[in-house]
Formats: structure tokens, sequence, C-alpha cells
């Protein structure tokens, strides 16, 4: 648990720096370190939160499926971002599912503790609330984009969030994350026909440069022109 607090402060790892080193001492002897595979399940929608996940490396994607059967990706969580802590909050059942795109390194703390922690430290409470205002931002701004924005406008944003949340390789501007069309696709919330046609398009424009399974981003602005 130490480790979080030598991340990079845009992560969520410094919500942690609000605690006592005998909270953090209390933490490390509950908490599971464990890694997850690549498509493996951390757990399912409709299941009852028993633990905290906090990633540690890797990518996890947050998705349900809508009553057509079509999965849509609602969050994607990296390096710091924490996992079904709105769930253990209300006391419900999850209402999404999460699994891993990458191979995933991730700290499972017992839901009592994290409660625990929330009840004995207000500082950590408030930062706590501070992530759900955020993460209602967050939702309030998907529903409008989801209604209004054209397809291409969608998958220019979902290119940007993955260029913003996970980087690109800095010789040759790839994206660090490889995933498939219809993952960008249910990131976007198009079809993945609508995504590949939209990626072959910004392609044929110079937009991007594909190569193999990566994206390579040529034109930021010109990308970023395409949401505004």
């Amino acid at each position: 648990m130490q480790e979080f607090k030598t991340t990079s402060p845009k992560t969520h790892f410094c919500l942690f720096s609000e605690l006592s080193r005998e909270q953090i001492a209390s933490l490390r002897l509950q908490e599971v370190d464990r890694v997850y595979k690549k498509g493996e399940s951390l757990f399912q929608e409709g299941g009852y939160p028993k633990a905290l996940y906090v990633v540690y490396k890797g990518i996890v994607k947050i998705h349900k499926y809508g009553m057509n059967g079509k999965e849509q990706i609602t969050r994607l969580a990296s390096a710091g971002d924490l996992i079904g802590y709105r769930s253990i909050l209300n006391e419900e059942k999850y209402a999404a599912s999460a699994s891993a795109i990458e191979e995933t390194r991730l700290f499972k703390i017992p839901s009592d503790a994290f409660i625990n922690l929330i009840k004995e430290n207000s500082d950590f409470s408030l930062k706590v609330m501070k992530m759900l205002a955020e993460d209602l931002r967050h939702a309030e701004k998907q529903v409008i984009d989801m209604a209004q924005k054209s397809v291409r406008e969608k998958v220019a944003e979902a290119l940007i969030l993955l260029s913003d949340k996970f980087g690109v390789n800095e010789h040759t501007a790839a994206l660090n994350s490889i995933l498939t069309r219809k993952e960008i696709g249910d990131i976007a919330g198009v079809t993945t026909e609508s995504a590949i046609r939209t990626i072959s398009d910004f392609n044929k424009e110079q937009i991007i440069e594909i190569d193999g399974k990566r994206i390579l981003i040529k034109d930021v602005t010109r990308l970023q022109r395409e949401i505004i």
C-alpha cells in the first residue's frame, strides 16, 4: 500500500495519502495482490461487492449489455483508478461488469475495510465524495454525447480518450493501448462496422495511421477539431 504514495498525482493513488501509518499498515495486512489475465473477469453485473479494486498496472473495462445484447463500455480504468466503490457505498449489486483488457495487476481491499476508513478518516471521506462527483459529471456528459454527437465525433472522442488516458509512444505516436475495433466502437457507443469505417476514413484523411493492430495519431489537432 505504501507504493501508492509514489505514483503520479493524476491517479487516484493519492486518495490513500490521507491515511495514517497505522491505517496503511492495517490495509496492507488485509489487501490481496493479484494479477488478472487478458479477458479475465473481476466481477459480473448483478453480483454483490466483496472488495474494492485498485488498479496498479494494466487496463480494465467496465461494461454492460443493452437490451439488444450490444456491449457498452462505460469506463476504462488504468493505474491508480478505483473500481467497485459505488456499489460498496450503496450496498447494492454491481450495476456493470469488469474485465481485464490486458494483463492487469490489482489490489483487492475488503469492503468492510474500505467502509471503516470512510468512517474513521474525514479527509479520506471527502476525497471519496469528490470521486463520486467526478463520476457523476462523466456519466452526465456521456448521456449527452450519446444523444447529440455524430458517429465521427464519437469515434474521434474515443481515440482522444485513449490517447489522454493511456498515452502514446513518444517515438511512433502509436496509442499505448491496443484495442480491437469492436472495443473502440463499444467505448464510442457505435457499432463495430461504424467504428471500422470511421477509423478507415481518418486513416485516408491522414489524421491517423494504421500499423497492423496499432493506431498512430498523426494529427491530434485535426482529431480534436472533430469534437469541437
